[in-house]
């Protein structure tokens, strides 16, 4: 669904839309607006859904830029998650797959066979075919040639020619049939109504009164981003977070796919829908509500048990279009054969069946299996598109490294600093804030006999750093630019060290203290181990390119690029510009996946081809991605590429043999080889194997530890 706009209002800077969508449904406004500020030059957006609004403010963006990029817009993926359940549970069925019809039919089959009077076997079998031949008149004026029509002459033709046996046998197929299909969505709609379902209802929060921490009981909706949550023994975690204080075993089965727990303490993340199995924990709420892994986890299943694939399609369309093919045969077989038997064997056999139901059921088949693995597949047409990619890209860091930094070096550079002076300096400004740079600063001080340092409040600035006050001076710490801009520290007489950290590829921290350069802080990514032999697998599967972009120096991306096997390598890259690497290797024709999991890697993962967001990515790259992992595991990449391609081997591998077998039973029954009961068994004998052959699905090789 896309969303129809109006200019209302507009000034130099100041766009005013309205969008007839976002009234009366509820949408992730926070997933909408990052993507709405992707296009450089928007500085702020915000959105009224009671009226149905949408206000840019912007620095000379051309009003055409903004009216394409929101013509564009698929506002299926900002809709809640419980919007998205509620548009699926208007259409399921609350009773269960009944056996009534297969029991009706197969009792008519057996008792036709026991009695000798024609007027008793037509009662019988007329009766037990009443249904279809109902529908299959009703849908005969409704909709025209379809395949219930055919079905149902069919069994008509055979009831005429008093062939009960014929017409009972194609009755219980096609019932027996009809039950495993009804059988496999119901099992779709189970799911869906669980997820209708909230997982938890209430949480503790730690909150002041008095003056006093009091733990008080909430509802999970009540829960804010920055409340303190407690979670004990047995309790599942309602949010998404850092761990405040305190250590616990977390079993996170149910949404990586791990069956071993996890030791979790300060600083780790925690998602939820994971189940704290020992220990307690306080955990400080980064994503609530909405903004959780599970309710985004709700949204990815929502939207793809109800997506169609474009094969899909194709199948039912080939499959109502073979409809009159099939009947112009039955007329064939009666111009050669000169008899009624062969035109009701013909009509035994179309191609519907198995064409409409193998499909669907191989594809959700085969994102339940993904899903069990730790990776959710948003629907069909993402396994469909990442099994035509040819191309890879990689966003260096947090998908071919760790993300997570280690402090490697401290240059001190006022001699009454010591080296460990320096770092319990900055871990104890930075310990209250959970970025990465933080977090490797803090574990390496702990490492080393962490010493707090007393110190003023902390200022914490976005996208530069922290400032505090020790001993009466000024603390800053944070990037060069903060540090010499922003804050007028001197850099020049240290030029040469910092360069030479900066060549030999570490990301460095800067210290700055009295209004000077007090020291640095040297810190490295590590490769992932097994990065090398994921692109190796993925060239394996028909992979004809791999690309890296990275921010680092030429020198050292090539060199990383020789150490895994990379192909191509675009180095000293800006965010804006990742998204224009994958629009020119489209237009070059390449089918692309990009991996990434930066808050600026949203624009390029909509881009692409396929969007792959790691498990450790910003909220707002998992929102845009059409495959997120749950595993923190490169090796989850080149799992979703051989199952996208396993998969859809097994769609085309169904669609050829039910072409092929039933093209050969349709010959054979109309040149008179079948009867109309061999034609019955044979044709929907095969669609029951094709349907088996779908629901068991595909395999997924793991990697070897």
């Amino acid at each position: 669904m896309s969303c129809n706009i109006k200019l209302v209002h507009k000034t130099k800077k100041r766009y005013r839309f309205y969008c007839q969508e976002l009234k009366g449904t509820e949408y992730n406004s926070s997933s909408l607006i990052h993507n709405l500020k992707s296009v450089d030059g928007i500085n702020a957006v915000r959105i009224n859904q009671k009226i149905g609004t949408i206000i840019f403010e912007h620095e000379g963006v051309s009003l055409s830029v903004i009216e394409e990029m929101l013509a564009s817009l698929d506002m299926n993926k900002y809709k809640t998650c419980q919007t998205f359940i509620n548009d699926c549970m208007d259409c399921i069925s609350d009773e269960e797959p009944s056996l009534f019809g297969v029991t009706r039919a197969g009792t008519a089959l057996v008792a036709e066979r026991m009695v000798s009077n024609d007027t008793a076997k037509m009662f019988i079998t007329s009766l037990a075919a009443k249904p279809l031949l109902i529908e299959g008149v009703k849908e005969l004026f409704s909709e025209g040639l379809t395949s219930k029509v055919l079905e149902a002459t069919a069994v008509g033709v055979s009831i005429a020619r008093k062939d009960y046996l014929a017409a009972n046998s194609t009755n219980t197929m096609l019932e027996l049939g009809e039950y495993i299909e009804e059988t496999t969505v119901h099992k779709s709609d189970d799911l869906i109504k669980e997820l209708a379902k909230p997982n938890v209802q209430k949480a503790w929060i730690e909150v002041e009164e008095k003056g006093k921490a009091v733990q008080k009981l909430v509802n999970t909706a009540e829960i804010k981003v920055g409340d303190i949550v407690i979670v004990g023994a047995g309790d599942t975690i309602a949010i998404d977070g850092h761990v405040l204080s305190g250590s616990a075993s977390v079993n996170q089965v149910s949404m990586t796919g791990e069956s071993e727990p996890v030791a979790k303490q300060r600083g780790d993340k925690v998602i939820s829908g994971t189940v704290v199995e020992d220990g307690r924990l306080k955990i400080w709420a980064e994503y609530v509500g909405e903004d959780t892994a599970t309710a985004r986890i709700k949204n990815y299943i929502a939207t793809s048990l109800n997506e169609k694939s474009a094969i899909g399609l194709k199948a039912t369309k080939l499959a109502d279009k073979l409809v009159p093919v099939t009947l112009g045969l039955a007329g064939v077989s009666y111009l050669i054969n000169r008899d009624f038997e062969s035109v009701a064997a013909v009509l035994q056999a179309d191609y519907s069946c198995a064409l409409k139901l193998a499909t669907p059921v191989a594809f959700k088949s085969s994102i339940s299996k993904a899903g069990k693995n730790g990776i959710m597949i948003k629907g069909a047409k993402a396994i469909e598109a990442l099994n035509n990619v040819d191309t890879f890209v990689f966003d260096k860091t947090g998908t071919l490294t760790y993300g997570d930094l280690e402090v490697e070096s401290i240059n001190s550079f006022l001699p009454k600093w010591k080296e460990d002076d320096i770092l319990n300096l900055t871990a104890s400004a930075e310990e209250h804030y959970f970025h990465p740079v933080a977090e490797a600063v803090v574990k390496a001080a702990r490492e080393k006999g962490f010493v707090h340092m007393h110190h003023e409040e902390v200022e914490f600035i976005v996208a530069h750093g922290v400032k505090t006050i020790v001993n009466g001076k000024e603390v800053v710490i944070g990037s060069r630019h903060f540090l010499e801009d922003d804050e007028n520290i001197d850099f020049s007489k240290h030029e040469k060290k910092i360069e030479k950290c900066l060549l030999e590829g570490r990301t460095l921290l800067y210290v700055g203290y009295d209004k000077k350069l007090l020291g640095t802080i040297g810190m490295r990514d590590r490769v992932r181990k097994n990065a090398k032999t994921t692109l190796q697998k993925l060239k394996s599967m028909g992979v004809k390119e791999i690309v890296m972009l990275t921010g680092d120096i030429q020198e050292k991306a090539d060199s990383l690029a020789k150490e895994l096997g990379v192909d191509t390598v675009y180095a000293n890259m800006k965010p804006t510009q990742k998204a224009e690497i994958i629009k020119s290797l489209k237009d070059k024709g390449a089918k692309v996946a990009f991996v990434g999991d930066g808050i600026n890697d949203a624009p390029a993962l909509m881009s692409a081809d396929v969007g792959i967001s790691m498990s450790k990515g910003a909220d707002i790259a998992k929102a845009t991605a059409d495959i997120g992992l749950l595993k923190d595991d490169i090796d989850a990449v080149a799992q979703a590429k051989e199952l996208a391609n396993k998969t859809m081997k097994l769609i085309n591998n169904n669609f050829n043999a039910t072409v092929g077998v039933n093209s050969l039973i349709l010959t054979g029954a109309t040149v008179g080889l079948f009867s109309p009961i061999t034609t019955a068994v044979l044709h929907n004998g095969t669609t029951i194997g094709l349907l088996f052959n779908s629901m068991k699905g595909v395999n997924i090789t793991k990697r070897v530890q």
